[in-house]
C-alpha cells in the first residue's frame, strides 16, 4: 500500500485519517495543503477515482467566495481553479495508487488493507 493523505493540520477529519493509518502501522505520507498543493496528475487521478472534479469541492469551505466562483466558471477552467484554491477541497484526500477517497472513510480504507 502506498498511502498519501492530503489535508491540513487543523482539519479534524484529516487528524482522524492520520490516526487511522498510524494505529494500524500502515506507512503513509502526509501532505499539508497549506504548504504544497496537489500536482495536475494527482488532481486528475483523484478526480477520476471520486467521480469528477465537482465532487472534490467542499460546499462548506471557509472561502465561500472561491466556492461560489468555482461553481460558475466554465468547466474547462475548473481544474486550474482547484489547483489555485486547494482550501476549497474536501479533506482529507486519501490516495492509494489509483484509488482515492474524500473525507473520513475508514470503512473504505479497511478494504484496502
Amino acid at each position: 500500500m502506498n498511502i498519501q493523505i492530503f489535508g491540513t493540520k487543523k482539519c479534524n477529519d484529516t487528524k482522524k485519517a492520520v490516526r487511522f493509518f498510524k494505529e494500524r502501522g500502515i506507512k503513509y505520507q502526509f501532505i499539508d495543503l497549506k504548504e504544497k498543493t496537489l500536482s495536475k496528475g494527482e488532481l486528475t487521478s483523484v478526480s477520476n477515482a471520486v467521480g469528477g472534479i465537482m465532487n472534490m469541492v467542499n460546499p462548506d469551505a471557509k472561502d465561500q467566495d472561491a466556492v461560489a466562483l468555482f461553481q460558475y466558471i466554465a468547466d474547462e477552467d475548473k481544474f486550474g481553479k482547484l489547483l489555485e484554491n486547494p482550501q476549497i477541497l474536501k479533506t482529507p484526500i486519501v490516495r492509494n495508487g489509483k484509488q482515492a477517497t474524500l473525507g473520513y472513510l475508514p470503512d473504505v480504507w479497511k478494504k484496502w488493507e
